[in-house]
């Protein structure tokens, strides 16, 4: 009641109170510093990894809430012994300050608490006037309402100069003494705590004797105090000051340079672990010596942990120089993938039921179109199992698998993996796909992998169930959780039992010279990769999956410049293999029972079992290659006692007939079969008594379909022939040979025809005794 009547009595008083009340209410700014700060990323254990200076050209780290103990005790001793004791100024200090600046005649002694050095700091560039000073001291007594002693402490230490363009305890720790604040002795945050009273007079390298005296000042006077005892005050006092500015770490370069495009200025923790990213450093550096004199010069390689889905270590280019782009982080360029994507074709045709894990599948001469597939070694298998034909990354199965699978399916797949870089349709690339005809980039390749490897473990681990968000990005943020809690019983992109047949497949895949007999060893890491080349040798793949960690290594050369042996087995795999020996042995994946059938599988074709398939295996395949066709290569054939010829009734008496199971391959495949395959049986020729209506079949090996020929002349200006060949089923029948309508000859038995064309468009026609025929259209060109 007294105030209420008092206001009523003096109102001009009042409110004049009231405004200035309100007034110093508002006259601290909300944020004291808006100053530009670095950006600062940490590893997983919170150790510094690499900081990018601020846009003012200042090294200032963001702040710090967290002042070390020991530099807290130095600097109030130092600059402020009552600083937990006065309001925001200190009276006495004040007064001192006062009468000895105007016995002199000039500025001596500064009377200045912390807090109001933290508002001079905010104040920058105001000069020191006893007016500037008035406003500093309201401010002050404010900012100790708003704060508090260590909130004000703490902006004083993210916000102090320590001479040169150090700006904060945090930056000036790893600039004079390359380590963290927190781990500085009572020397080191002596020294420090020296340096804010005149930065631009005393700084490390300059005026050593000055600042060792004000250092060795300050810790008699802790001494005195009893805040270290004589033994700690002997052994600083010393201590070397030191002589120059480290540079700061610089572990992660180019995840600095990623983060800082959405982070910039702040502090990052994230989930590298340190320790593991200077070692993949070292070993990149150690390649990348060896590279370079094949003119290699970039390099990257991600590891991922499949458990969290975080990033392991990010090493985005190799120790090059900026001739050669070493500030580019290739992590994330597309680059052409060469035959990394085959898993994914395999992976797609085992979950579609298109495929079962060993079925064999046609490794010949083949053309589509205008484009001819070839085997990286130039050779042809004529069937080989679909695992083996990925485990040896042959192209000519790969391209025929695609075809038969369909192009927009597979290119379905390769969308819901999210392979950002191919943004095309299908039909923009065609079947070249499968080979390198597309873009990708380490991270997108990588991280597929992990999100198959994780899917597998989730359902082993789980009631043989999915994570609803199991493909995911990865993530090198620290504080980012991924959520996978959500579970369905339809499969995401692939099933379980698809991933673990891929990667069984992906385990034989041949290792690099040295490294052969690795399943010999007890300690040995069974590990699941791919490599892959591109095109004109310009990318170099080698990816590893083990139940923990994807690795992932691209080789190369920034610009796109191809360089031979610059071959994914040969330079990427190697560097794959010495980074997963710095990681822990895994555990090889848990079979996915639940998602897979045990089936008699034929052991020469891999198809499911037919009734004539005499070599028959149970096997635990994908639920869905339950649909697939029995196998096609196993008939039943009829053939005399002595078994030299195929009869029939029309020829041989029903009860001399021995039925026997045979395993044939289509003429073209089977001529290169044989050839890799010594026990490989031709059927027995027919016996001639015998009437038949089944018609051999005849296919051309060379030349192919539409294809243009040039005919190479010898030093003496001969032109060379050309080797017409064909395979036929039944090689001994006698084929006849046509040039255009001329009769060229009769081969028997091998059906080889060396010609001399003249140049022009040519038809070569073939005909057998039983009218079986093939043309070729072929154009000559000298």
């Amino acid at each position: 009641m007294k105030l209420i009547s008092y206001i009523k009595h003096h109102k001009i008083k009042s409110a004049t109170i009231a405004v200035l009340l309100i007034a110093y209410y508002f006259c601290l700014p909300h944020h004291l510093f808006s100053d530009p700060t670095s950006t600062v990323i940490a590893s997983k254990d919170n150790e510094l990894l690499g900081a990018l200076i601020a846009d003012d050209g200042q090294w200032r780290f963001p702040v710090n809430d967290s002042v070390p103990e020991k530099f807290k005790q130095c600097i109030v001793h130092f600059e402020d012994e009552y600083f937990y004791k006065h309001p925001g100024f200190n009276p006495v200090s004040i007064v001192k300050a006062l009468k000895e600046n105007l016995s002199s005649g000039h500025v001596k002694r500064g009377g200045s608490t912390l807090t109001q050095q933290v508002i001079r700091l905010s104040r920058k560039g105001k000069s020191r006037t006893y007016f500037e000073k008035v406003i500093e001291l309201i401010l002050a007594t404010r900012l100790e309402f708003r704060a508090s002693k260590d909130e004000i402490l703490a902006h004083y230490a993210s916000h102090a100069p320590f001479g040169g363009n150090v700006v904060g305890l945090d930056a000036a720790a790893w600039r004079y003494f390359n380590r963290p604040a927190k781990d500085l002795s009572w020397s080191e945050s002596a020294t420090l705590a020296v340096l804010p009273n005149a930065p631009s007079l005393i700084y490390p390298g300059k005026n050593q004797e000055r600042l060792l005296k004000k250092r060795n000042r300050l810790l008699k006077k802790l001494l005195t105090k009893g805040v270290i005892d004589s033994l700690t005050y002997n052994l600083s006092v010393v201590e070397s000051l030191p002589q120059k500015p480290y540079p700061l770490p610089q572990i992660a370069p180019h995840l600095l340079q990623r983060i800082t495009q959405t982070h910039k200025g702040s502090y990052v923790a994230t989930t590298l672990n340190k320790t593991l990213q200077e070692d993949i450093n070292a070993i990149v550096a150690q390649h990348h010596k060896l590279l370079k004199q094949n003119e290699i010069h970039n390099m990257a390689v991600l590891v991922l942990e499949v458990n969290t889905k975080n990033v392991l270590a990010y090493v985005g280019n190799s120790p090059t120089d900026r001739t050669h782009q070493n500030q580019v982080d290739i992590i994330n360029k597309p680059r052409s993938t060469g035959s990394i994507l085959k898993p994914f074709l395999y992976a797609a045709m085992l979950d579609a039921g298109d495929l079962l894990p060993n079925t064999l599948v046609a490794d010949v001469p083949t053309q589509f179109g205008n484009y001819n597939p070839e085997n990286f070694n130039k050779e042809f298998d004529g069937a080989v199992p679909s695992s083996k034909a990925l485990s040896r990354s042959l192209n000519v199965p790969s391209v025929k698998l695609l075809q038969k699978f369909g192009l927009d399916r597979f290119h379905h797949y390769l969308k819901d993996l999210n392979l950002k870089d191919i943004r095309y349709n299908a039909n923009h690339y065609g079947l070249s796909l499968i080979l390198g005809g597309a873009e990708s980039n380490l991270w997108d390749l990588s991280k597929s992998y992990m999100n198959m490897a994780s899917t597998l473990n989730h359902y082993s681990e789980s009631s043989s169930e999915y994570f609803k968000d199991e493909f995911i990005e990865p993530s090198f943020f620290y504080s980012e959780k991924s959520s996978k809690d959500e579970k369905q019983q339809e499969t995401i992109i692939f099933d379980a039992a698809s991933i673990y047949l891929t990667f069984e497949s992906l385990k034989n895949v041949n290792r690099p010279e040295g490294d052969e007999n690795w399943e010999f060893y007890d300690d040995s890491k069974q590990i699941a990769w791919k490599t892959g080349t591109s095109f004109g040798f310009r990318d170099a793949w080698s990816i590893g999956i083990t139940k923990d960690y994807v690795v992932g290594v691209w080789v190369g050369n920034a610009d796109g410049e191809g360089r031979p042996g610059l071959v994914g087995v040969q330079t990427a795999a190697p560097v794959m293999f010495d980074v997963f020996d710095l990681l822990p042995n895994s555990d090889w994946f848990a079979k996915p029972y639940d998602e897979m059938s045990e089936v008699s599988i034929c052991s020469e074709s891999g198809f499911r079992a037919n009734p004539y398939c005499e070599n028959a295996t149970l096997e635990y395949i994908q639920k869905s290659g339950l649909k697939t066709a029995p196998c096609p290569y196993h008939v039943l054939m009829h053939l005399d006692a002595s078994e030299t010829y195929q009869v029939n009734t029309s020829c041989e008496d029903v009860t001399t007939i021995k039925n026997k199971s045979w395993f044939v391959l289509p003429p073209l495949m089977a001529h290169y079969y044989k050839r890799k395959n010594p026990f490989y049986k031709v059927l027995p020729p027919r016996r001639e008594d015998c009437y038949s209506n089944e018609q051999n079949v005849i296919d051309f090996i060379y030349p192919k379909a539409n294809s243009t020929i040039f005919l190479p002349k010898d030093f003496d200006g001969t032109t060379n022939e050309l080797i017409l060949k064909l395979a036929h089923s039944k090689p001994e029948e006698d084929v006849f040979w046509y040039l255009d309508n001329t009769f060229l000859g009769t081969t028997k038995d091998i059906h080889d025809l060396a010609i001399l064309p003249e140049e022009g468009e040519h038809i070569i026609y073939v005909l057998d005794a039983d009218g079986n025929e093939a043309k070729r259209k072929i154009t000559i060109t000298n």
